[in-house]
């Protein structure tokens, strides 16, 4: 019986096992990127993120559907890149997942804001949520310096294209508004990324976090007055 009420505990936090593979795909990346299998293995690892966001939208059979037609075409492009080692292929294939990561983020942010309870897998989809904008940007950003070679420069090899780590590293430090970055946008096209998700960053504090932790507060107050 142990194990049946484990399985029913992780069907009911599907946004917490979203939100521990992120944060674990940040640990996995550098090893993925100084390996010569390392795109594939991205790849693959993309699968299992593509199955775990259909299962955090999977709320109305439209939702599903949208979903898969973008994850679907993204994975197996992303595959055919790292068989054939194709940069046409890898920009298709991460523009197709900027998108997914857009529409499961908007997707776990509108979960959050349909009613005034606060429950724990709403706590998990908040930062969920977080994680999905960083990736979106972040594959954003490897488009943007696709089509706009020289995008972004930093002080270790300016010239070279900047790896999928530094960009990730990039849309952290902006959402965040920490400012740590050593990755500059120098082209208008990458500074207009950056803007926007400078902007989303403050506008997701604002209205999506304020909101949960006010929520949580007064139902904490709730019950210690009754």
């Amino acid at each position: 019986m142990t194990w049946l009420r484990w399985l029913v505990t992780a069907r009911r936090h599907p946004s917490a096992w979203l939100l521990l593979v992120q944060l674990g795909g940040v640990l996995l990346y550098p090893v993925m990127e100084s390996t010569a299998g390392g795109r594939a293995l991205f790849g693959a690892f993309g699968i299992l993120v593509l199955a775990l966001a259909l299962w955090v939208v999977n709320r109305s059979p439209l939702r599903l559907w949208f979903a898969l037609a973008l994850g679907v075409p993204s994975v197996v492009l992303s595959l055919l890149a790292a068989i054939t080692d194709n940069n046409v292929l890898y920009t298709l294939a991460h523009l197709l997942e900027s998108a997914l990561y857009f529409y499961t983020a908007g997707s776990l942010m509108a979960y959050m804001l349909q009613d005034h309870e606060v429950s724990s897998d709403e706590l998990f989809a908040a930062g969920a949520t977080f994680t999905l904008l960083a990736w979106a940007f972040a594959f954003a950003f490897s488009v943007c310096q696709q089509w706009y070679p020289g995008s972004f420069i930093a002080a270790v090899n300016p010239e070279q294209p900047r790896t999928w780590m530094e960009l990730l590293f990039l849309s952290f430090s902006l959402l965040s508004g920490v400012g740590l970055s050593d990755i500059v946008p120098v082209q208008a096209q990458a500074r207009a990324l950056v803007m926007l998700e400078q902007f989303a960053g403050v506008m997701y504090i604002a209205l999506v976090v304020s909101r949960l932790i006010g929520l949580t507060t007064l139902k904490m107050g709730m019950r210690k007055s009754g």
